[in-house]
């Protein structure tokens, strides 16, 4: 299906490509139409859409047709540059442009990828709406190879968008099973068992005093439940009279500032030697009355997130501080510290096999990054 081709290659303004390919721009290929801000999509009597706006009557445009496919384009504000492919028609929206091939001797899906491989962000204007226009962008050369070579080069790289597409679909029902699981595992077995954390929880306090001439690793916690990240460097002396604390394995960690926002996560001893500021309090469980793993499966729940935004009041970003003794009032379904386990044991399996998706479709989403290279600058050539 594919080939690789040493010779009968041209040089161009864009580099290389092969003898029987063009280059050509953008607006030699493809034509754009902007759609009118707030308007409303609307069928005459012959089935064609007609725009309407604020004023009444504005045109009909047989440029949009009910089983007309295009590319789409955000041209503007956040997304800017985004590239989609609509296969059917869909709403008109202000912030898109609208690209079709400008005749039938070229491929809509070829052109397709084509627009993905162009940086959008080297076009964009404006300090404070980014946005691009088309008589930019447009200018740029691109190559072309004849009709059936873009037909089977897009059929091959749509086959490959198939297939992230279908590992996404799978991981949003993996993420769907594993917050049923959580909900049923952590919340309706267990409903009336409550206690307070305060019971649950011991709060560790390895404070000191930083040497001057020494240099410390700080953490951070990342919000969304995405765990704990590394800081750079800081001398003692620039950390004067900061209270500090050293970081202890194997206790739950969050960031009172943000905790409303998800920030939480489980110290290890990758942690080891290094620090973190008042922000960020570290508790243990109590031997025999709380496992360490169903507590962070509890708090990274929805309603586990809920819990820890009643006890940060205020209003949003900084003023929303989790108020620690608030914290430790919160009350949490606790079974006997064996269940716990199992039940930690049974989320952790599937946040594994979510990880593993997740991965999968990245290395899917690399390979297709890479064919795309090969395949439309001619180094692998398709058989036609």
């Amino acid at each position: 299906m594919l080939k690789e081709l040493n010779k009968d290659f041209k040089e161009t303004a864009i580099g290389l490509i092969p003898e029987d390919w063009e280059v050509k721009k953008l607006r030699e290929v493809s034509k754009n139409r902007n759609s009118s801000l707030s308007i409303n999509n609307l069928l005459d009597n012959n089935g064609k859409y007609v725009l309407y706006g604020a004023g009444g009557f504005l045109k009909r445009i047989d440029f949009y047709e009910e089983d007309e496919k295009y590319i789409s384009i955000i041209k503007d504000g956040a997304g800017v540059g985004r590239v989609f492919l609509c296969d059917e028609f869909s709403s008109i929206l202000g912030t898109m442009s609208y690209i079709k091939p400008i005749n039938n001797n070229i491929s809509l899906h070829y052109l397709y990828f084509l627009y993905q491989t162009i940086n959008f962000e080297k076009y964009i204007t404006g300090s404070t709406i980014p946005h691009i226009y088309f008589s930019s962008y447009s200018l740029k050369k691109i190559p072309l190879p004849p009709l059936p070579e873009q037909q089977k080069i897009a059929e091959i790289l749509t086959a490959w968008d198939i297939a992230i597409n279908t590992s996404k679909l799978a991981l949003e029902e993996l993420i769907k099973q594993k917050k049923w699981l959580a909900y049923n595992l952590l919340f309706n077995r267990n409903a009336d068992n409550l206690l307070p954390l305060s019971k649950l929880l011991i709060r560790v306090k390895n404070s000191f005093t930083p040497d001057p001439q020494k240099y410390y690793k700080q953490i951070g916690i990342r919000s969304h439940t995405k765990g704990i990240f590394y800081k750079e460097e800081v001398s003692g002396l620039s950390l004067g009279n900061k209270s500090v604390f050293h970081i202890e394995p194997n206790c739950f960690i969050l960031n009172i500032v943000f905790a409303w926002e998800h920030a939480i996560a489980k110290t290890t001893l990758n942690e080891v030697g290094m620090i973190a500021s008042h922000r960020f309090p570290m508790f243990k469980p109590v031997t025999d009355k709380l496992d360490l793993d169903y507590l962070l499966h509890f708090f990274k729940s929805q309603k586990g997130k809920d819990l820890l935004g009643l006890a940060s009041p205020g209003g949003a970003g900084r003023n929303k501080t989790l108020g620690q003794s608030e914290f430790l009032k919160l009350k949490i379904p606790v079974p006997n510290i064996e269940e716990q386990k199992i039940i930690a044991e049974i989320l952790d399996k599937a946040d594994e096999e979510i990880l593993l998706y997740k991965e999968k479709i990245t290395n899917l989403q690399l390979q297709k990054k890479g064919l795309m290279q090969q395949l439309l600058t001619g180094k692998v050539r398709v058989k036609i």
